[in-house]
């Protein structure tokens, strides 16, 4: 398994920055060839899926998540989201932790656990590389589109 993490500072209260980043079809925005489908009823909570297909044609694959834990910020408190991932070719897990910053700023901690089914351990570090700048750059968007 390949382990990714990042952080970002984004110039948002924190409830915007969570808004921003969890609002699950923005991702499809964010990240080149890629559409969100959201299989349960809004409001996103514990429980709550959606399918993340990448690709064209033939070559795409789905990253199939369920919200984990869902503990938007509030009253000053980091607000904290985990994904399992749980589809075919995608596992793993990705969390999305947004805390307090100074200024009225946000604090955006982004860790991610992925694996590819039949991609050989070989390869988790290149993994890990693609997976900071492809997931780094839609989080840079997500943040900074309102």
């Amino acid at each position: 398994m390949s382990f990714i993490t990042f952080e970002r500072t984004a110039p948002l209260p924190p409830e915007e920055a969570w808004r921003r980043l969890t609002e699950w079809p923005r991702h499809a925005d964010a990240v080149p060839l890629t559409r969100i489908t959201v299989l349960t009823p809004a409001p996103t909570r514990e429980g709550t899926r959606f399918v993340a297909r990448s690709g064209v044609g033939p070559l795409s694959f789905d990253d199939v998540m369920e919200v984990t834990v869902w503990q938007p910020p509030a009253g000053g408190e980091a607000g904290l989201c985990r994904l399992e991932k749980r589809g075919r070719m995608v596992l793993g897990w990705a969390e999305i932790e947004v805390r307090p910053g100074p200024g009225g700023r946000s604090r955006v901690v982004w860790r991610e656990e992925l694996r590819v089914r039949f991609l050989p351990r070989a390869f988790d570090g290149l993994l890990a590389h693609m997976g900071r700048v492809m997931f780094g750059r839609a989080a840079n968007e997500l943040l900074r589109r309102p």
